[in-house]
């Protein structure tokens, strides 16, 4: 799950005693720059509608890629997918769930994912080990924004 409008950890770190091969999470540039104009009234905050999946969230030998913050994509997107569903686990806590059918994916290797607002824009972004997708299977993720 991603962790909030706070880092996960901090960006261009990764988090295993290596430096490697831990999930990075982040609000991107984009998402912050946003947040701080809906806070000041400049800008109505669009909604999250959309989680995005790729493959391109490790490196050639298999290390999880530190995020940045400065993503506008995904490395190597797959699909693009409508919110299934929203929840508030918590009090300052929203959680997007989508959901990958059988077929969705099937063969591929997920790394990387994302949360894309209304504008098109991504605006949290996580990099993490290759999760492989069966044919047979049906995947949910969750993406938790906190506050």
């Amino acid at each position: 799950m991603l962790q909030g409008w706070e880092n996960v950890s901090k960006p261009g770190m990764a988090g295993g005693k290596d430096g490697t091969n831990m999930a990075q999470g982040v609000i991107t540039k984009t998402g912050r720059e946003k947040l701080c104009r809906a806070h000041a009234g400049d800008i109505t905050l669009p909604a999250v509608t959309q989680m995005a999946f790729g493959s391109g969230g490790v490196d050639g030998e298999g290390a999880v890629i530190a995020t940045t913050g400065e993503e506008v994509s995904l490395r190597a997107e797959l699909l693009k997918k409508d919110i299934d569903s929203h929840t508030y686990p918590g009090e300052a806590t929203a959680r997007y769930s989508v959901r990958l059918g059988k077929a969705e994916l099937a063969g591929g290797q997920i790394s990387e994912m994302g949360l894309v607002d209304a504008e098109g824009d991504l605006v949290a972004y996580k990099t993490f080990l290759p999760k492989g997708k069966d044919a047979d299977m049906e995947f949910v993720f969750d993406m938790d924004e906190i506050f």
